[in-house]
């Protein structure tokens, strides 16, 4: 009767060990599919990301043709007239301003070659003429306060970093670069980032599977 009666008792522990068990496996499974799912988002966000970075960003910087950096001398700087812009009053409203024109010519040290200043990629794109081409809006006299303060400048900085084209297709300077290796690699750091967690993520997961099942096959080889 003993041996019925521990027999029993044993084989209700059992049960009970093994209900507790399924209720555990049953509570965890949902959390571990947020989190692969959670993963997976970040990972899917992540090649998004680089996508749209990889038809903007990287190819702008791949395009560019002023890959080297060099220090220019000021050679002339005058203001040749001024320009017309357009800035929007409204809806379907237009209207003109005007801006002094900024021409700079410098010579590049590494080269001794002479080629026309131009602020960035978007100002060449813009101007064949000026170096800088300032937001245009109503008030005239802060547009051209801005460009009488860069004129200062330069005067005053005979000597500024610049970029030129190796290859001399561009005989434009540029005083500063749209998309460097500096703006890449901070650009790209934050999908990176998530890419990098989202694996994490995943990774975490499966490990925390894979030791819960490596516990359960032990407890099977102690009993």
């Amino acid at each position: 009767m003993f041996f019925v009666a521990g027999a029993r008792n044993a084989a209700k522990f059992r049960e009970v060990d093994i209900l507790d068990k399924k209720k555990t496996v049953t509570a965890l499974k949902p959390g571990e599919d947020r989190a692969i799912l959670l993963g997976l988002g970040m990972i899917l966000c992540s090649m998004m990301m680089y996508f749209v970075l990889g038809i903007t960003v990287l190819r702008s910087c791949a395009d560019s043709v002023w890959t080297e950096e060099g220090t220019c001398a000021v050679i002339n700087s005058t203001v040749t007239g001024d320009v017309n812009c357009s800035y929007s009053c409204g809806s379907d409203c237009w209207r003109v301003s005007r801006f002094p024109c900024l021409q700079v010519y410098v010579s590049v040290n590494n080269t001794g070659r002479i080629g026309r200043l131009s602020h960035n990629e978007e100002t060449q794109d813009a101007s064949s003429e000026c170096v800088y081409i300032p937001r245009c809006q109503k008030d005239s006299a802060a547009m051209r306060a801005v460009i009488v303060n860069i004129s200062h400048h330069l005067k005053t900085n005979q000597h500024v970093s610049c970029y030129y084209d190796p290859s001399e297709q561009q005989d434009t300077v540029l005083l500063t670069r749209l998309y460097d290796h500096s703006t890449v690699f901070h650009t790209l750091l934050w999908p990176s980032c998530t890419l990098t967690v989202g694996a994490l993520i995943i990774v975490m997961v499966k490990l925390s599977q894979y030791l819960s099942r490596l516990c359960e096959e032990i407890g099977k080889i102690k009993r």
